[in-house]
């Protein structure tokens, strides 16, 4: 499948119209950053059309697809309680080269340096009724020890994202504390969770769809359930320096790209 977009704006003329005075002060402060409209609603539709493919299969995503909610028994039949799948911008032609990856992009340079680069993009499907929450946790809990550390998580809602249905919560200033301790949400699940914080920690950031927080690796976030009767499809794309990004490729940190069972293996191998 192939992906045509229409005449879009250029990620450098985009950012000259947004009020970025303020936002590298705030991403520092605070560890997170809302950046409203970083889409337009015909760029969502085309950006969910392709989700829904790829969530109801007609786009084969299982090399790289699984379930993400599975420390709890399925709240719905056939139904993921959260469906995450990574890389999907290696199954669609061009999806990669839309308003999303060069927005994004040219925020973390803007917030982190220049030589920010593309890392790995994936799809967070919380499905109508499912009521299982994304733990609170660390990005940074999931690296192998790499020498620079900098990176930015952009998260882009496709739908109103709001409390009950699963947006961002952020704990302000957690990205400037050593990281918490973090354990497997479940006996032999990747997932990983800290349980050394709550909601009374952290503020939610609900969004409308088309806009995005951005946050570090050390940042502490977390997602509810979704208890509506809507979906919360989420399209996330990660930055880092180039330089690490080639690290971790010589280290054999690819983020699934070989596949999800890969990724288990590795786990398996790594906890043995």
């Amino acid at each position: 499948m192939s992906l045509q977009w229409p005449p879009l704006q250029g990620p450098e003329q985009w950012l000259l119209q947004q009020d970025t005075e303020k936002w590298a002060e705030q991403f520092s402060r605070d560890g997170y950053l809302v950046v409203h409209n970083l889409i337009g609603m015909e760029e969502v539709k085309l950006y969910r059309d392709v989700y829904r493919q790829m969530v109801q299969g007609d786009i084969d995503t299982r090399l790289h697809r699984r379930e993400l909610g599975n420390q709890d028994e399925r709240k719905r039949p056939n139904v993921e309680n959260i469906c995450q799948i990574m890389w999907p911008s290696t199954y669609v032609q061009n999806l990669d080269r839309g308003p999303i990856h060069a927005r994004a992009e040219a925020i973390a340079r803007l917030l982190l340096g220049e030589d920010m680069a593309f890392d790995f993009d994936m799809l967070i499907y919380k499905a109508p009724q499912t009521n299982t929450c994304t733990p609170w946790h660390q990005d940074e809990g999931y690296w192998p020890d790499m020498p620079d550390k900098r990176a930015v998580s952009c998260w882009v809602a496709l739908d109103d994202a709001t409390v009950d249905n699963g947006c961002m919560w952020f704990v302000p200033g957690s990205h400037q504390q050593p990281i918490r301790p973090h354990r497997p949400v479940k006996e032999g699940v990747h997932v990983l969770m800290t349980d050394h914080c709550s909601e009374d920690e952290g503020r939610p950031m609900a969004i409308p769809a088309g806009s995005c927080t951005l946050h570090t690796g050390r940042t502490l976030h977390y997602t509810r359930g979704n208890t509506t009767d809507r979906e919360r499809r989420a399209y996330i794309v990660n930055f880092r320096p180039a330089d690490m990004v080639r690290w971790e490729r010589e280290h054999k940190f690819d983020h699934g790209k070989k596949g999800i069972q890969t990724v288990l293996e590795l786990d398996k191998k790594e906890a043995s």
